[in-house]
């Protein structure tokens, strides 16, 4: 499988956002039932991670076929990423392609001290995906009783549960 990253430009973002809307959308709609109109990332929530200036953004395409994207905020001075956002088609899940491209990730930043990302309690796919196959570490789990001090809370639970995790990376 040949695996490549393509840079997105502003003129990319409102796909990008659509494409991130769809793909978290299923899980929700799997797990709660939801109608299709009902979003777990909202346009705003979407904006505000575009306009950061420590972002990158990729188009992730495997064999010339577009197959997902990644965005990621790379801090150049204190070396602790974070994964904002990743997602791959329902068509490329379970081939193994979710752990070359974070491999492929992690090389492409090599001076990384710590990974850090965020996801949500229901995410049972992800937690596996993220501990047992990329090495992080569940480091913190936010609800009512513990709350994100960097985040507005959202009537929906969903929005309001999830676990933090890291990566430390050896140096």
């Amino acid at each position: 499988m040949n695996i490549s990253f393509q840079p997105l430009s502003e003129h990319d973002y409102p796909d990008f956002q659509n494409d991130v809307k769809d793909v978290f959308s299923i899980a929700l709609i799997e797990q709660f039932g939801l109608p299709q109109d009902k979003e777990f990332f909202m346009d705003d929530d979407i904006n505000e991670t575009f306009h950061n200036p420590k972002l990158v953004t990729y188009y992730i395409y495997t064999d010339e076929k577009k197959a997902g994207g990644v965005a990621l905020h790379i801090d150049n001075e204190s070396h602790n990423n974070r994964m904002e956002l990743f997602y791959l088609y329902p068509e490329f899940h379970n081939y193994g392609l979710g752990v070359q491209v974070w491999n492929m990730i992690e090389e492409m930043y090599p001076e990384t001290v710590v990974w850090e990302l965020i996801t949500p309690y229901f995410e049972k796919r992800n937690i596996h995906f993220y501990v047992n196959k990329c090495g992080f570490q569940i480091v913190e789990f936010f609800c009512k009783h513990h709350k994100d001090p960097t985040v507005h809370p959202r009537p929906e639970s969903f929005h309001n549960e999830y676990f933090r995790f890291e990566k430390q990376m050896k140096r």
